[in-house]
């Protein structure tokens, strides 16, 4: 995780185990050429106070495979957009959109010695391009890590001419994390032309320092204490005074109601709390095959609606 200043915090897939050592690294190679061309939960009530740093071990790192440096895109995903945003008006900011993964093994060994090498990072056992893109450097879940929320560093500014709101990303201190990225993949996806700011409303902004909202991933435990008094078992998230609080479980695991979509689960988490953040209260579904609303409560089953991680959609 990369590190910044210290902050005062307020399934079936993988197994659940004992805090992580604070940091792997993604290995980066230069080798391959280039072939051919929560449901998030609203809660109310007082922010309780994490304890100290609790010491862990790490996960051993195996049998890794390659990908290009380019497709680690933070904001993978397999949806397209046409651009448009509700209402009709144009935005400039870019839909997600994911770069094909080239590993070492579709390259043609044909190739002149000259073409141009592109970089590839070594994929962590367990992980994909969208997981590293993420943030994930591990898909180890410790049930609690220190305890202490560390700022990522770094700001960046809002596209757009809504109302500008400061983001400021943090990250558990001790969780396997790349916290660069992750805060990539939560300003692409708040900034993304079907979120919040497609009806020009609103614009986000990512800082260090002060800030209007702040977006937290962390431990499940800690979650709990953020949450509290809202009883998040451990498993979901929830936005409540002024901070979208993340759980790492989630965001490793995804739902059932996305299947292997995670990419896109993780797009519904960020919108979703941060939605709550905004002002914006549960919905239910509006009847069997329609398209779910963002704030319905997808992280357990969207039934009989179908999935839906944005607020606004082009179709």
């Amino acid at each position: 995780m990369s590190r910044g200043r210290s902050a005062t915090p307020g399934t079936a897939r993988r197994h659940v185990r004992q805090p992580v050592r604070k940091g792997l690294a993604v290995v980066v190679a230069a080798a391959a050429l280039v072939a051919g061309g929560g449901a998030g939960w609203f809660a109310s009530g007082g922010v309780a106070t994490p304890a100290g740093a609790v010491a862990g071990t790490g996960p051993t790192v195996t049998a890794p495979t390659t990908v290009p440096v380019d497709v680690l895109a933070h904001d993978a995903t397999r949806e397209r957009s046409s651009g448009v945003s509700r209402g009709g008006a144009e935005r400039d900011v870019p839909s997600v959109d994911p770069t094909p993964v080239v590993a070492p093994s579709d390259l043609d060994p044909g190739l002149s010695a000259g073409a141009e090498s592109v970089p590839v990072v070594t994929l962590p056992p367990g992980l994909t391009a969208d997981d590293v893109a993420a943030g994930l450097l591990s898909d180890d879940v410790p049930q609690h890590a220190s305890g202490q929320l560390v700022v990522v560093p770094g700001s960046q500014s809002g596209p757009g001419t809504g109302k500008v709101t400061r983001i400021r990303v943090e990250v558990e201190d001790g969780l396997a994390v790349d916290g660069e990225r992750f805060a990539a993949a939560v300003m692409a996806t708040l900034n993304d032309r079907r979120g919040w700011g497609a009806d020009g409303s609103v614009s986000f902004e990512r800082t260090d320092g002060d800030a209007d909202l702040r977006v937290v991933l962390a431990s499940p435990d800690l979650v709990d204490r953020m949450c509290a008094p809202l009883a998040t078992g451990g498993k979901v998230s929830c936005g409540r005074n002024g901070h979208a609080v993340l759980n790492l479980l989630r965001w490793v695991e995804g739902s059932p109601a996305y299947g292997d979509d995670r990419a896109s689960y993780r797009h519904y988490l960020v919108n979703h709390e941060v939605g709550h953040l905004l002002g914006h209260r549960h919905q239910t579904c509006p009847g069997a095959g329609r398209v779910a609303p963002l704030m319905q409560q997808q992280s357990y089953s969207v039934t009989p609606c179908t999935p839906n991680p944005w607020p606004f959609r082009d179709d």
